[in-house]
């Protein structure tokens, strides 16, 4: 059966199963909506975090990122990895003992004040609609290649399928059908996964295949081959890094405190019963996560050396299918520089320019001398092979020509991963506007009800809006949903940890660190990335600290900024440090508080 019948069968099948859990599971109260009742088990809360954490980004970016930056890209592995032991071991206990359905729930009430309740709210809606339209142009992309749709059909059909499981169903049906979409992704991850590792070196565990030698040469290890490819193509060895230490010390720092300062995952520890039961399913998803992030680097690994014996110095006319099945999306682009009709995949050490990547601009669809398509060439790259990051793990079966089903597979898996985490994104925009902004702030009179019937609507809203920019992206999207993590971090943690640990931390001081470091962050970033007030270079960047990581730096002074203000005034009143007290009381694991 050819690639394509499988596809449809196999993303017909996992959306029908999706589908059927959200009419089975569906809300009837506010508490069902927003937190599935309070009853999930710690296995099946593990399983629904770690999907919802595994987002298109994970299952599809995190393995091409390490692809091109070799070393340099276990930055997103250390912090995206240890920003969940962190949140595991020391925020969700306490917010769940706390008993609120969102981060603005527990900033507002913590903090006993509106102005602080809006700014959370402000920097939720800003962090998730950046990830949801992210994750609606990845299941486009995906819809795309694997179902010959239009890029925005594809759009249209997952804002279809995910308004009508979270709409209905609210977290509780999103709670049970991200159980089923983790199944289908970290399946469709490990596949081809172990199919590649046993082709390449006969050892069928992809992170012990990474290490080992290859089938085809017994006596060359596989990392040390790709090293040699790297470097004799003009680029740093695979395995050696190239970024400064602070940079790469920065870049984790703030991923690992934007981790834990993300309200879509966060919210997830407040759908079980008890505070160790939040605790449990903290080890559970940390362990399910793991299972894909350890074997990320050996399928990037895989994919990069697949990819450079393919094509390099190849005829473009001798190239497969996929190719030029890529090359058509315009992920993938050729311009044959020198008119040899060879494919030169090139370092700058060798021909002076980086090799690019990113979606290259197209000056018409016509076709080169040789049948490549024609780019515009950005700079004096001699480069001749245009890549972008996001097909190396879908297009990875493809190279490595693996079976027809691996291959509709990894469509099913991951249009399950970008779905899962654009549910759980969905829930906290609704969420913060029904609850945080109407119920607490605007009309505190409205019913459980009329509650609902807000939350759903403001659901509809978000997921037509998060449609309109995966149909139509802003040139910035792309950048911001890498920088999201540095907005978290420089709004959200700071706030959260001083809740829960500084009694003496009041609303004036968590309002002024919350606002200043969101500032600085946003600052930064427009400065040096999208070249606002006089743009900048990296040889401007202040401690050589990149946009990336200048969320650990927004966050320190969020810190700074809250601890100084608040020693200069008010104490909060009595009975909001008895309440910080007693969420820190270890005899807590029993029942949490109801809302």
């Amino acid at each position: 059966m050819d690639s394509q019948t499988l596809t449809y069968i196999f993303v017909g099948v996992s959306f029908a199963i999706y589908i059927g859990i959200a009419i089975w599971s569906r809300a009837g109260s506010t508490k069902e909506f927003y937190v599935a009742g309070g009853g999930v088990s710690p296995l099946a809360n593990g399983m629904a975090t770690a999907a919802d954490w595994m987002s298109a980004a994970s299952f599809i970016s995190m393995a091409g990122i390490i692809s091109f930056m070799g070393y340099d890209g276990s930055v997103f592995l250390m912090g995206w990895t240890g920003g969940f032991v962190l949140l595991a071991l020391l925020l969700a206990p306490y917010l769940r003992k706390f008993g609120k359905f969102t981060v603005p729930d527990f900033i507002g009430d913590r903090y006993y004040s509106k102005v602080a309740r809006s700014v959370a709210v402000i920097c939720a809606l800003i962090v998730s609609f950046t990830y949801i339209a992210g994750q609606m142009r990845g299941v486009g992309v995906v819809f795309s290649r694997f179902l010959e749709v239009e890029i925005e059909t594809g759009v249209i059909i997952g804002m279809i399928i995910v308004l009508f499981y979270a709409v209905l169903g609210g977290m509780k049906g999103i709670t049970y059908t991200q159980v089923a979409q983790y199944c289908v992704l970290i399946f469709a991850f490990l596949v081809p996964a172990i199919f590649i590792s046993f082709q390449v070196t006969g050892n069928p565990i992809p992170m012990f295949g990474m290490g080992d030698t290859l089938a085809s040469q017994p006596d060359t290890y596989m990392l040390d081959k790709l090293d040699g490819l790297s470097q004799e193509l003009g680029f740093t060895a695979y395995t050696e890094g190239s970024k400064d230490l602070i940079d790469v010390f920065a870049i984790t720092l703030a991923l690992m405190v934007g981790t834990a300062g993300l309200p879509h995952v966060i919210v997830r520890f407040f759908t079980v019963k008890r505070v160790k039961d939040a605790r449990k399913s903290a080890g559970y998803a940390l362990l399910f996560i793991g299972i894909l992030y350890i074997t990320a680097p050996a399928v990037a690994s895989f994919g990069k050396l697949n990819l450079l014996q393919t094509v390099n110095e190849k005829n473009y006319t001798e190239m497969p299918e996929w190719f030029t099945t890529w090359e058509g999306l315009g992920l993938l682009a050729w311009t044959d520089k020198n008119s040899d009709g060879k494919i030169q995949y090139l370092g700058k050490a060798k021909e002076g320019g980086d090799a690019l990547t990113g979606i290259p601009l197209f000056t018409d669809k016509q076709r080169g001398e040789s049948g490549e398509r024609i780019v515009e060439n950005p700079s004096e790259n001699k480069n001749e092979l245009y890549v972008d990051r996001d097909i190396m793990v879908l297009a990875n079966p493809e190279i490595a020509n693996l079976p027809n089903w691996v291959i509709a597979l990894v469509a099913a898996g991951c249009l399950a991963a970008a779905l899962s985490t654009a549910a759980g994104l969905l829930l906290v925009i609704s969420s913060s506007v029904s609850h945080d902004l109407i119920k607490k702030m605007v009309y505190p009179k409205i019913t459980d009800k009329g509650e609902l019937v807000a939350a759903r609507l403001a659901s509809v809203v978000a997921v037509v809006v998060a449609g309109y920019f995966g149909i139509n992206p802003p040139g910035f999207v792309a950048a911001v949903v890498a920088l999201a993590f540095g907005l978290a971090a420089a709004s959200f943690f700071p706030a959260i940890i001083l809740g829960i640990f500084y009694k003496r931390m009041n609303k004036e001081g968590a309002v002024a660190g919350m606002v200043v470091g969101i500032s600085l962050m946003i600052f930064y970033m427009m400065k040096f990335k999208f070249d606002f007030f006089g743009g900048g270079t990296p040889a401007d960047w202040w401690f050589g600290i990149s946009p990336e990581g200048f969320g650990s730096v927004a966050m320190l002074v969020n810190f700074m900024v809250s601890i100084v203000i608040s020693k200069f005034t008010p104490e909060p009143p009595l009975d909001v440090q008895e309440m910080v007290e007693n969420v820190r009381i270890p005899s807590g694991a029993g029942e949490a508080s109801d809302h």
